[in-house]
């Protein structure tokens, strides 16, 4: 007989199961929480930065008005100043000078090789020698027919064509001249001489090198052996802003300081005011004497011209701020420039004038040097971050 099964074990559970889901979605949720978390941490949901392209307002630096009269700056510059070349092609086997050098009108300054044109004058004189020989045997036999036609020893075709004999050699001899003479200029051209007196400030070539006029020059060719200027005709050249250009006059007196010696001042004199604009920068080029020589004033150096007033002349003038006109963004009577400041643009209302070129004058709202966004987007908002383009 089988034993009966212990039933007394079995239970039926009544307890609810919990209804949230398995352990495994509360782990990808964490992943997803800490995922988003990461992107705002590095900044992958943060407005992207707008790119543009940039332009700066510019303040036209003509010149300020003082007290003492107007000024401007600019530059020492000589008025006879050159670059010294070859008038042929060939190899620099001597040059005499070095920077600082003071030539005179026609000193010896370099030569280039010259053998070839040595042998080339030597032949043009042997041959203009020969027919000079030849044209004095026939004239001594033109002579000889002359006085046997006299005698009628000698035909008429005989004399004849002992003239022409000698006409023919004395042309000869006029041709082997010309290139006995052309062979010399040559032969002179391979020495490169001072065109005047002046100083040497740049030497632009060594020996051994291959030098050339500036027509014939190429990459591996020096196209100028020295540059020179004389320093006696040095004087200073500066933009003056239109709206003082009334106030400046030919044989103007004025004061010159030089930014390497700002202590010391020299007497000038405005030489020329040049009779254009320049449309861009809206300035006139004014040229200044220097009256008082000194050895310390170089060509290139920087300087200051304080034009001297005469009554009413230091009159105050307007200050011209000029921005690019594609900066410009005009709707109906109002206008309006978009303002770079450390990532970020800002709206500025402004008041424009005349254009000048591919420029603008702004007259209020900017005071210059701001940087600008270049045909700015119309969804462009204040505040916005931008980036600037690479160009």
């Amino acid at each position: 007989m089988s034993t009966p099964t212990d039933l007394s074990a079995l239970r039926i559970d009544r307890e609810p199961k919990p209804s949230g889901p398995p352990w495994p979605a509360y782990f990808a949720i964490a992943v997803a929480l800490l995922t988003v978390a990461g992107l705002f941490a590095t900044g992958q949901f943060k407005k992207r930065a707008v790119e543009v392209q940039v332009g700066t307002a510019e303040a036209t630096g003509g010149g300020t008005a003082s007290i003492d009269g107007i000024s401007a700056n600019g530059y020492v510059v000589a008025r006879t100043k050159a670059s010294v070349s070859s008038k042929i092609l060939g190899r620099l086997t001597w040059i005499g000078v070095t920077e600082g050098t003071l030539l005179q009108a026609g000193q010896l300054i370099a030569r280039i090789e010259d053998q070839d044109y040595v042998a080339a004058a030597a032949s043009a004189q042997a041959n203009s020698a020969q027919v000079a020989a030849q044209l004095g045997q026939a004239k001594r036999e033109l002579s000889r027919a002359q006085t046997l036609k006299r005698e009628n020893v000698v035909s008429d075709a005989d004399l004849e064509k002992a003239e022409s004999q000698v006409d023919v050699l004395t042309a000869q001899l006029a041709s082997t001249r010309a290139q006995a003479s052309l062979a010399e200029a040559s032969l002179a051209n391979t020495r490169i001489i001072a065109p005047f007196a002046g100083t040497v400030l740049r030497k632009d070539a060594e020996v051994g090198e291959i030098v050339a006029p500036s027509s014939a020059g190429g990459g591996l060719t020096r196209t100028a052996i020295v540059t020179m200027a004389d320093l006696r005709t040095l004087e200073v050249e500066v933009d003056v802003n239109e709206a003082y250009i009334a106030q400046v006059r030919n044989g103007q007196e004025s004061r010159i300081t030089l930014d390497a010696y700002p202590d010391t001042s020299f007497r000038g004199k405005v030489r020329q005011v040049v009779p254009t604009a320049d449309r861009q920068k809206a300035t006139v080029l004014v040229k200044v004497s220097i009256l008082d020589r000194d050895s310390r004033i170089l060509p290139e150096m920087g300087a200051k011209v304080v034009f001297v007033a005469r009554g009413a002349d230091a009159a105050a003038a307007p200050r011209r701020v000029l921005a690019p006109t594609a900066a410009v963004v005009q709707g109906g009577a109002d206008a309006h420039v978009w303002v770079v400041e450390e990532g970020k643009v800002r709206r500025v209302n402004v008041g424009v004038g005349g254009v000048r070129g591919d420029r603008t004058e702004i007259r209020q709202g900017l005071a210059g040097g701001e940087t600008l966004v270049i045909q700015p987007p119309a969804s462009l908002q204040d505040g916005a971050k931008v980036q600037v383009a690479s160009r």
